[in-house]
């Protein structure tokens, strides 16, 4: 079964390859415009809200790195699975207005401008906060991606989300994805490297603590080394290149970019619920 993409996002004018020179930013007087933009849709959700944004945006490099390379098609339609309070949304939306104001590092690529969002994420707070900041601006559903439909798709973001799933639904839900892309399609995943050493044993202590400030009493954190989870994507139909990350890496986080090549061979409906 395949949802609707229904929620909108206006695209931009098709002048919004130019630059405007005159107002060109360096990366980092770009990225400190962008976290103010795009944090100031969260404060009407409150302190922590308003607080988490900024202190995400400002610290984790997947977001400067989501704009200073093209890893994602110009106007995709994007499903962002595990999307918290929708901070991909908001940055993505705040880096377009950025551009088409002339606000933007001439080195950087034209920021990705999606058609239509669809987040899904099973943290009913963190799904209202979402809805409350983003508006139209995208469709925030909460669901459980054990087994929710994944829809047809140019483009699938899995940020730290993979990890928290048993081995067997990790291969569920990326065959899933496999079959929701079309060929041209994209997909970013994000992973903790089992063989990252001392920096991968503090991503695994801060991910435990974290499932459990969330309500969660068991707590599965199933790892892979580098070399597993790109064998795990290759295996559903992919071809898989490392990103490389802005910014200092303090975690055993490591960003890959998978595209398809071929269908694979499993069936691909989603397994029964659990409970």
């Amino acid at each position: 079964m395949h949802l609707p993409l229904t929620a909108h996002v206006t695209p931009p004018e098709p002048s919004r390859s130019s630059h405007h020179e005159q107002h060109a930013l360096t990366p980092e007087g770009a990225l400190r415009l962008l976290v103010m933009r795009a944090t100031e849709r969260f404060r009407s959700c409150g302190k922590f809200a308003y607080y988490f944004a900024r202190g995400k945006l400002r610290t984790d490099p997947v977001f400067a790195t989501l704009l200073s390379q093209q890893l994602l098609p110009d106007a995709p339609r994007l499903l962002d699975l595990g999307c918290g309070q929708g901070l991909v949304a908001a940055w993505l939306d705040a880096a377009n207005q950025c551009h088409l104001a002339g606000l933007w590092p001439p080195q950087w690529p034209v920021p990705p401008a999606p058609v239509a969002i669809r987040g899904i994420e099973i943290d009913v707070h963190e799904v209202e906060r979402a809805q409350r900041a983003l508006g139209q601006l995208a469709q925030i559903q909460c669901a459980d991606l054990r087994s929710t439909a994944l829809s047809d798709c140019d483009a699938i973001l899995i940020l730290d989300v993979l990890h928290y799933l048993e081995p067997g639904l990790q291969k569920s839900l990326i065959d899933r994805a496999h079959a929701a892309l079309g060929a041209d399609g994209v997909l970013l995943v994000r992973i903790g490297d089992a063989a990252g050493g001392i920096r991968f044993t503090w991503s695994r202590w801060v991910d435990a603590a974290i499932w459990r400030l969330r309500g969660r009493r068991s707590s599965v954190l199933a790892f892979r080394t580098l070399s597993g989870w790109v064998d795990l994507l290759v295996g559903a139909g992919f071809e898989v290149r490392k990103i490389p990350m802005m910014g200092a890496r303090s975690f055993a986080n490591v960003l890959l970019q998978a595209k398809p090549t071929s269908r694979p061979p499993a069936a691909l409906e989603p397994p029964s619920p659990l409970p």
